[in-house]
């Protein structure tokens, strides 16, 4: 086994291979970008160093920098993680012409599965079913039309070196798909170096199920079931499940021999995983295609390792230092079924458009950080809840990487128990400071489609209402959890600072009675009024001290009994009108988070005289949604736009945005240029009116 490994990766990645390698007693060395000094990676291993600036390209990528470190420092091995260079066939010719160990397949493999097409071609000879379409090396965009045409819409276009999401397109009509294929060509150049595509017939009710592979070099070959990743939103996986619901043995028998059989066909070494596109067919079964192979570990094997309670990344170094798999084939079985929800920082009510900020309260519920070794222990049952991580509050997430926060898996004895913990542990995810969809997700697993596991890639829209186009949590309840928070601060009765302000002192004298904030008064009742603008919207809201002592909340001309108490630094009880419950509310400077049941709020205490004038429109700007660069202006000087018309491109956290004109107008002027960066709000271009005929 290694003494010291190197591993060329960030986030939480890294500090889940450094968990399984001190475990095993094996040193780590991380690499690092300016930007990320102080990163979780870091202080996961033994030695970090830094490779270089921000930009991926001029860190993460460094392959030559990297092999640089691994020298110095003595690592006799690297694992990539997965994403930067984790597929790249030159890195890992590299490492091995330097004599260093790289823990993932052969640069052969690496190759023959990096293309699409070549992948496609492979497998067809292989006799492993392929969906319709095109996958040769031309890519005249006149003889890409014609194959979509032949196999016909919709379509779709992938990046034949790409992953996911990026490079992808799904096409309607003939003709959009000129400006969809420069879309894909654009953004696999820049996330891939490859513009190479390849035309599919587009699976119009399609699941994505993956074979987890694992081959070591003495020639043993397994697979560990399946995952069900349909579950997606711009073609990027959101929740991950093991196993696939509704597999049939046969199915999975089935499935898991022509993953095998491709891995044998390129002499695969390591992990990786055999993704298949499934559709239901008549009798409720599964007809299945090939889709591709990915090279690496991916992002939700800890699914996999809760069902079958195998450490992947130990097996991975075992079988990077010359061992055999652990288990042989009729060794392996499920047990339990497990979820995984990304959580991203991300605006789902906006596109699913990247956020950046600082984790302000960052709070998971109580877990086990990693899956203890069933090798070791194979009687031991999983976790009930895991979270991988690779930061902690107070930690930013930049517009650098990917906007993968954390990794959130649950385990259950079945499918319902599992989504139900899933729901709960959601339910105790607290982030405050920027957007993330941990709400969005917890309101895709309560939906019904996927609570009854009618599963296909584009449950999120056909679930838009139940999962996207929802109210926030209830004006009352963030009202009542404003309030709550207010009055503990003031010291209110049955606040902490309330006891403090009227217990004794040590010389047993009274405190000043002028010093409480319990909101006496010598004529009567006192009114305490808050401005509260909530989703965009200000409300007023009094809570009103009564002749008798109790407390009543009104917003408009509503009206509650109120009563709260706070337990804990957060947590507030409160009972409004007949409802009792628990909210958890924090606050940092106007903004204020409450987190119920029921779900989660932002809202803003609102001072009305610091912020008189604040509201002027914004009718004529065109403002960045997200920090990121510009790739593509469609508008120039004194052009005359309509409203909804695409006017630029945005880059950010490896996706394109496209933005649209706000209204009808005539550009005045643009701001910025193709490849400059721009921050988060800042203004792109200016319109001015449609001149008067």
């Amino acid at each position: 086994m290694f003494k010291k490994i190197l591993i060329a990766n960030r986030g939480e990645i890294a500090c889940r291979v450094a968990a399984t390698a001190r475990r095993l007693g094996i040193r780590t060395v991380a690499v690092y970008s300016e930007a990320d000094a102080q990163a979780q990676h870091v202080h996961a291993c033994d030695e970090a160093v830094c490779i270089g600036g921000a930009a991926p390209r001029d860190s993460y990528l460094r392959a030559e920098r990297i092999l640089e470190v691994a020298r110095a420092t003595g690592a006799e091995a690297v694992h990539p993680g997965y994403g930067f260079l984790s597929e790249n066939e030159a890195f890992a010719q590299a490492c091995a012409d330097a004599g260093i160990a790289f823990i993932g397949p052969p640069p052969s493999a690496i190759a023959a599965m990096g293309s699409k097409s070549a992948a496609k071609a492979l497998m067809e000879r292989a006799g492993v079913p392929l969906v319709p379409g095109y996958h040769g090396k031309d890519n005249d965009p006149a003889l890409l039309a014609r194959e979509a045409a032949r196999i016909g819409y919709p379509v779709l276009i992938k990046a034949s070196a790409g992953g996911g999401g990026k490079g992808m397109r799904r096409v309607d009509r003939a003709e959009d798909f000129d400006a969809a294929l420069a879309a894909c060509q654009r953004e696999a150049r820049s996330s891939f170096g490859d513009d190479h595509v390849l035309v599919e017939r587009y699976v119009t009710r399609p699941r994505h199920i993956e074979i987890q592979v694992f081959a070591d070099t003495l020639g043993h070959c397994v697979h560990l079931f399946e995952r069900d990743c349909s579950v997606q939103r711009r073609h990027q996986k959101v929740l991950e499940e093991a196993p696939a619901p509704g597999m049939s043995p046969l199915r999975r028998e089935e499935m898991g021999a022509a993953a095998v059989a491709a891995a044998r066909a390129v002499g695969y070494v390591g992990a990786g995983t055999v993704e298949f596109i499934a559709e239901e067919v008549d009798d409720g079964d599964l007809r299945f295609y090939f889709m591709e192979m990915n090279t690496r570990l991916q992002v939700e094997h800890p699914v996999t390792e809760a069902i079958t309670g195998l450490d992947l990344v130990e097996w991975q170094l075992r079988v990077a230092a010359g061992q055999p798999l652990p288990r042989a084939q009729q060794d392996l079985q499920i047990h339990g079924h497990a979820i995984e929800a990304r959580i991203c920082a991300e605006n789902p009510d906006a596109g699913f458009l990247p956020a950046t900020g600082t984790m302000d309260v960052l709070r998971w519920p109580a877990h086990v950080a990693f899956r203890r070794n069933a090798d070791a222990d194979p009687h031991g049952e999983p976790a009930a809840v895991r979270v991988d991580a690779g930061v902690v509050e107070g930690n930013a997430i930049s517009p650098h990487y990917d906007s993968m926060i954390a990794k959130l898996i649950v385990w259950g004895e079945n499918r319902a128990q599992a989504l139900a913990r899933l729901d709960a542990a959601l339910r105790a995810t607290h982030i405050v400071g920027l957007h993330t969809n941990a709400a969005f997700l917890r309101r895709v697993v309560n939906c019904r489609a996927f609570a009854t596991a009618d599963l296909d890639t584009a449950l999120i829209e056909r679930e838009r209402v139940a999962v996207l186009d929802q109210p926030t949590l209830a004006l009352e309840l963030v009202a009542a959890g404003v309030v709550a928070h207010a009055l503990a601060a003031e010291g209110a009765p049955g606040s902490a600072a309330a006891a403090a302000a009227n217990s004794v002192s040590d010389v047993g004298v009274w405190r000043d009675p002028w010093s409480c904030s319990d909101g006496w008064r010598l004529h009567g009742g006192a009114r305490r009024h808050f401005d509260i603008e909530l989703a965009g919207t200000h409300h007023a809201v009094a809570v009103a001290r009564l002749h008798d002592g109790s407390l009543e909340l009104q917003i408009g001309e509503q009206r509650w009994t109120y009563t709260c108490q706070q337990r804990g630094a957060s947590t507030h009880d409160i009972q409004l009108g007949t409802r009792r419950l628990s909210l958890v509310v924090y606050a940092h400077g106007e903004r204020v988070a409450v987190f119920a049941d029921d779900g989660m709020a932002i809202a803003h205490e609102i001072d009305v005289i610091a912020h008189a004038g604040d509201h002027a429109g914004e009718g004529g700007r065109l403002t960045a949604p997200m920090p990121g660069k510009v790739i593509a202006l469609h508008a120039q000087a004194g052009q005359r736009v309509s409203k909804g018309q695409p006017l630029a491109v945005m880059e950010a956290m490896k996706m394109e945005h496209t933005l649209h004109a706000p209204r009808d107008g005539v550009v005045a002027e643009v701001l910025y240029s193709v490849g400059d960066q721009v921050a988060e709000g800042g203004e792109l271009l200016r319109l001015d009116d449609v001149p008067a005929a």
